[in-house]
């Protein structure tokens, strides 16, 4: 008892006299002071309210988009839609990482096995310090597997097999993990009645925090036929054979990419990111598609009642020059600087300093797409999504996607204009933009 005794005593003597403890509530010390450096690419977009929706009449009455006000948060916004050259990082490291788990099998030296505490990883992780040596035959032989046989070769090229260009993503469902249901029983210790739906539509039970954890899966190269299946008798395999992989079209914005390889792309950005700053003990917030009215209120740039990005109801500027790359007149898309898509942030910024939010091509955003979503989403950061599962029907799949495109009318550039695409569809004419939640207030 004697013994118990003095250890609490120890104890609380350890805390008692700590540094600069008076006795009163302090909160916890030694807590260091943290201020968001500004993340390479993006511009800040403080919070703020808008009046959300339409300022002209609906095509045809559609009424898609009525007014409401709303409020958003603080984020960071990619300056410019995401290039060719930008995704092209992405694409080279899903083959990259392919390529080392081929090696793996033939050579440990490719793969970490444990931790720095000495612990078995399973799965292993990828060791990327060890150069990979084409000269070793045994190391080419291995990587043949990431090649196109000699069936699907085109006169005889040694082409990367870009169908085999798989990303595995994961992310935590806190929606699903808010649902009452789903919640932890302090009283049982357990997770009684949790049911979430997976990513296959399956229903599976709750039995820890993991059941929250998303998978999928997707290949990551874009469908860079899409120029010519867009498109009825026209002339556009030049794009096809180009568009993507050309030194030319490196600033370019990316196109041929679904709303599930644009999701794949923000994960895997930051999971890049945050393996660079673990040492520093730091993380971030996550990067993402932006909400519907992320997108509108960024677009709109301190400009709340305007029609287009640079305010006014008009698409040309004083000089009588467009102000942005869209389908001006009829079949005459060169009247405005471009034929197809040209280099981001070509035309001027809006207020806010971001490029290309009208025109150019349209954008992913993260929402599912709804006629009636303003009627019932919350006036403070306003977000309706959907996770379809592969047994639901079309309308399920559709995504909104915003700020109209290089073959669009100036109708579809309004920054209140609203449509719609497939989420497993890939466009010439769509691309994305990521955004980051701010850290704090400002």
């Amino acid at each position: 008892m004697k013994k118990f005794l003095s250890i609490g005593i120890l104890a609380s003597l350890l805390y008692g006299c700590g540094p600069g403890n008076t006795g009163e509530l302090t909160g916890v010390p030694g807590r260091r002071s943290f201020s968001e450096p500004t993340p390479l690419g993006m511009v800040f977009i403080p919070m703020g309210s808008f009046t959300l929706g339409s300022n002209d009449q609906d095509v045809a009455w559609a009424i898609n988009a009525p007014t409401k006000t709303v409020s958003v948060d603080a984020f960071w916004m990619d300056q410019t839609e995401i290039t060719n050259n930008q995704y092209r990082q992405f694409v080279y490291y899903v083959r990259d990482s392919i390529a080392r788990r081929l090696l793996g099998e033939i050579n440990d030296e490719f793969l970490i096995t444990e931790d720095q505490f000495g612990n078995p990883l399973d799965p292993p992780v990828l060791n990327w310090e060890v150069p990979i040596d084409m000269e070793d035959e045994e190391q080419r032989e291995a990587l043949n597997a990431l090649y196109y046989s000699k069936e699907d070769e085109f006169f005889g090229r040694k082409e990367v097999d870009t169908r085999k260009l798989f990303f595995e993503y994961y992310w935590i469902d806190i929606k699903q993990a808010a649902q009452k249901r789903n919640r932890y029983n302090y009283e049982t210790l357990s997770y009684d009645q949790g049911e979430v739906i997976n990513s296959l539509g399956e229903k599976v039970k709750v039995d820890n925090r993991q059941s929250f954890i998303m998978r999928d899966k997707v290949n990551v190269y874009p469908d860079t036929l899409c120029w010519v299946a867009d498109f009825t008798y026209a002339f556009n395999e030049p794009y096809t054979n180009s568009y993507f992989w050309h030194p030319a079209f490196d600033n370019y914005p990316v196109v041929g990419v679904t709303w599930k390889q644009a999701t794949a792309f923000c994960i895997w950005r930051t999971q890049t990111l945050n393996k660079f700053l673990a040492p520093e003990g730091i993380t971030i917030q996550d990067y993402r598609l932006p909400t519907e009215a992320e997108w509108e209120y960024a677009a709109r740039g301190y400009l709340n009642h305007s029609m287009y990005p640079w305010g006014g109801p008009y698409t040309r500027n004083m000089e009588g020059c467009f102000l942005a790359n869209f389908k001006p007149l009829r079949g005459n898309y060169v009247d405005d600087g471009g034929l197809i898509p040209i280099p981001v942030g070509t035309y001027e910024p809006n207020d806010y300093g971001l490029y290309d939010m009208a025109g150019n091509v349209a954008e992913w955003t993260a929402n599912a797409y709804d006629e009636s979503a303003y009627s019932f989403m919350h006036d403070m950061n306003p977000d309706y999504k959907y996770n379809s599962k592969p047994s639901d029907l079309p309308a399920l799949k559709r995504k909104v996607v915003r700020g109209g495109s290089w073959k669009d009318i100036s109708f579809f550039l309004q920054v209140g204009s609203r449509t719609y695409e497939y989420q497993d569809s890939a466009k010439s004419y769509i691309g994305f933009r990521c955004v980051r939640s701010y850290l704090g207030a400002k």
